[in-house]
């Protein structure tokens, strides 16, 4: 292996570090909010790693392209706010499992595919930004009870994104670290709760949390992070079909759900990582890149538990102060691609304000109401339209 090999080695290491270090905690913070048990959340932690792992390995192997998949960090997003629906956390695996039908069906089914493309961009990310906007405001609103500890994780952020962007959340990560050390949380982690194991949950089929959870975030999964993961290749010269992919991730969510895992999805925003030209500077060895980030996920798998017991220790509020940063940029890009265009700006803030008051109607969450308001709005401004239009 040549230097040229080292550094898209060095590159998928790095990719699979930064993702999983910048949005576990979102993660986690999702898999409670919808009632799983530490001992579930670690489960679903730990086959999101083993899947999306895999997932990276052979069809990086297959297609000889950087292909790197994650966990759908939006749609735990989505999980933390919408909270526990009646079915409790089996009515949640139950809706995870639609997810993952829904993404295969896309895979099959080229229209179905075809049909999510057309809803309204604007709506989409509206919808992602008003969902981040609750996640990302929260170490603010705890600031004044824990002032030295958030205000640690915040500034580490802070100064190392003036330097370093990259290892910006990672240093925020090591600041709550050191803030638990100093705390003495690590004393309170059981060691008997770091040993590995699958918790599998029977799923069941509730009405509500089928359109509270798994329609928004089959829709999330789909818009902000398979459709852009394909755009991110694309960027760097890869035609990636997304067939492959969705039958994959589609059917591994099933099969994940049963073992508390939400949804996987291609990469996106850390794409970029093992895909770009710091990678490899032949683009045609740029898979090592891709294959090692998978490897580094599978080597992860086995942390899950400690991770979580860690992460149960941890001062009020510090790891949501570890969330909030590492979703900044992905909120900022959400709301300033749903207000850019003109013509749906009005409906796409109306949708972000919804989906950020999380209002709760009938049991269903803010996200599903937020795309209905929006579209209700679209919908009036096209009828106004049409009305002010002189008859010929």
């Amino acid at each position: 292996m040549g230097r040229d090999d080292l550094q898209a080695v060095t590159a998928g290491l790095v990719c699979a570090v930064v993702g999983f270090t910048s949005s576990f905690a979102v993660v986690l913070a999702g898999l409670r909010a919808v009632g799983a048990t530490q001992a579930q959340a670690a489960s679903g932690l730990l086959v999101l790693c083993l899947t999306m792992g895999l997932g990276c390995i052979v069809f990086s192997l297959r297609t000889r392209m950087p292909v790197t998949m994650a966990w759908s960090t939006p749609g735990a997003a989505l999980l933390a706010t919408t909270g526990a629906t009646a079915g409790g956390f089996a009515g949640a695996v139950g809706a995870f499992a639609v997810c993952g039908v829904l993404l295969a069906l896309c895979g099959a089914v080229p229209w179905l595919e075809k049909l999510v493309e057309r809803i309204p961009a604007a709506l989409a990310s509206a919808m992602l930004a008003g969902i981040l906007l609750t996640i990302c405001a929260k170490p603010f609103v705890d600031l004044p009870g824990a002032p030295w500890q958030i205000g640690c994780v915040l500034l580490a952020w802070l100064v190392t994104t003036a330097f370093v962007r990259r290892w910006a959340v990672l240093a925020a990560l090591a600041a709550a670290l050191v803030v638990m050390g100093v705390d003495g949380a690590f004393a309170r982690t059981g060691a008997t709760t770091l040993a590995p194991h699958l918790e599998f949950v029977t799923p069941h089929l509730d009405a509500t949390a089928m359109v509270a959870i798994a329609l928004p975030l089959f829709l999330v999964t789909m818009t902000s992070q398979n459709l852009p993961g394909v755009a991110v290749l694309a960027s760097f010269g890869y035609r990636l079909g997304l067939r492959g992919p969705l039958l994959y991730t589609g059917a591994a969510g099933v099969a994940g759900s049963l073992a508390g895992a939400h949804a996987i999805n291609l990469a996106a925003i850390s794409a970029a990582l093992a895909a770009g030209p710091e990678a490899h500077p032949d683009r045609d060895r740029r898979w090592i890149a891709g294959v090692t980030c998978g490897v580094v996920y599978v080597a992860l798998a086995p942390a899950s538990a400690a991770v979580v017991a860690v992460a149960l220790v941890a001062p009020q509020g510090l790891l949501a102060a570890v969330a909030a940063v590492a979703l900044f940029g992905t909120f900022a890009a959400a709301a300033a691609s749903a207000l850019e265009p003109v013509a749906t700006r009005e409906a796409a803030a109306v949708t972000l304000v919804v989906a950020g008051s999380g209002v709760t109607l009938g049991g269903v969450g803010s996200a599903f109401w937020s795309v209905i308001a929006g579209l209700l709005v679209l919908g009036v401004g096209a009828v106004a339209r049409r009305r002010a239009t002189p008859k010929q």
